[in-house]
């Protein structure tokens, strides 16, 4: 069973191995709440994984050493198998998804482990992780439905208590629900009057479903730029665990992660995943709004974002904070429109990016065409401002 016990022994576990992160004042990102970050994106491997991981290896038998482990993961998961095994010297075998980020692949085989890409998401490396377990006879390493795993997440909790003062809320992502299980566990058995609450991707919202049906639930699909908890089905341990500790839980869209990836680069210059900033971005859109004016730790947990769609998040976050905006106008063909239009806009404060202009379809003025600006703004009030000033010029907004 799951006790404070093995918690407090993982930790002593965990220290030949790693080192309690950081717990950094947030500057910037809310005025909701005064609220801190634990910067598990700057533990080794780049995320939280590693604990559990090392963890449950450390606690393996000589017998179950020399055999292997396996492992399957969506990327954070498996480079905390394959450090782990490395520093133990055993064999390791990965299933990670085909389409988990090149970037996580490519840490996982630098640490020494054999891969098998799967095609699907996590479920589908999990099944085929399972078949290769029972062929192989390895041992298999749960990325979260795992007391062992769940213990060494929970280390988590015990640094938060000790390094932040009379914190009275720690705020969580959730995928599978190993993570929070730990912390939420070792939270409650220290201080019970600290609220511990849980963020999923509204794509793959399986915790908060199965906690509002009263079992677990399998979604059909899961679909968000949080690769790290795009996950169809919580455990038996973690859904238990979530059910008797965790305080609340709620979701947040991919807008809203993406907001909050790019805040946290520009007010904090720190990288964060996806999933690593579901909780923020739970906090920036209010999402738990009896937290504010109080002390909340925010779990940042993972920095390995794939750099081939960070342009992509960083454009999105831009549009959900108003620091970017599309326009299309209707106006007649005629020399001189465009300047009227550039005008107003610089009149504004805004900068033009990028102009597009088509002849109008069938329906509008024969002489019509459309206009299409891509600008860089301050926030919305600006855009509306802009907005205001065009109509007011005669100009029609589509």
């Amino acid at each position: 069973m799951l006790t404070i016990e093995k918690i407090y022994d993982a930790q002593r576990v965990l220290e030949e191995a790693l080192y309690p992160t950081e717990i950094i004042r947030s500057t910037g990102l809310t005025d909701r709440c005064e609220l801190f970050l634990k910067t598990e994106n700057l533990q080794k491997t780049g995320s939280f994984k590693i604990r559990g991981a090392y963890y449950k290896i450390a606690r393996l038998s000589p017998e179950e050493k020399k055999r292997g482990v396996i492992a399957c993961s969506a990327g954070n998961h498996a480079q905390g198998v394959a450090l782990a095994a490395q520093k133990n010297g055993i064999p390791a075998l990965i299933c990670l998804p085909d389409g988990a980020p090149i970037s996580k692949v490519e840490a996982t085989r630098s640490y020494g482990a054999e891969l098998c890409l799967v095609p699907g998401v996590y479920d589908d490396a999990y099944n085929r992780a399972l078949e290769l377990c029972k062929e192989r006879q390895l041992t298999f390493i749960h990325p979260f439905d795992d007391e062992d795993v769940i213990a060494g997440q929970g280390t988590i909790g015990l640094e938060i208590l000790s390094q932040l003062k009379n914190v009275d809320a720690v705020i969580v992502p959730v995928g599978g629900g190993g993570l929070i299980s730990g912390i939420a566990f070792a939270v409650k058995q220290l201080n019970s009057k600290v609220k511990v609450y849980g963020v999923q991707a509204a794509g793959a919202a399986s915790m908060v479903t199965s906690l509002h049906d009263g079992k677990i639930e399998c979604l059909p699909s899961v679909s968000t730029i949080a690769d790290g908890i795009a996950v169809k089905q919580p455990g038996e341990h973690t859904f238990a665990c979530c059910k008797k500790y965790v305080d609340g839980m709620t979701v947040v869209t991919d807008e809203e992660i993406s907001a909050a990836i790019l805040a946290l680069i520009e007010k904090q210059k720190m990288i964060a995943e996806g999933a690593g900033a579901a909780a923020v971005a739970a906090v920036m859109a209010g999402k738990f709004p009896d937290l504010d004016g109080k002390k909340v730790c925010c779990l940042v947990s993972g920095g390995n974002i794939d750099v081939t769609i960070l342009s992509r998040v960083i454009t999105r976050g831009l549009m959900m904070s108003g620091r970017q905006c599309t326009l299309t106008i209707e106006l007649l063909d005629k020399p001189g429109q465009l300047v009227s239009v550039s005008k107003i806009i610089a009149g504004c404060g805004a900068n033009v990016v990028g102009v597009h202009h088509e002849h109008a379809n069938a329906g509008s003025e024969v002489i019509g065409c459309y206009l299409r600006i891509d600008m860089e703004t301050r926030d919305f009030a600006q855009i509306e401002d802009i907005k205001r000033a065009l109509t007011q010029a005669g100009f029609k907004l589509c």
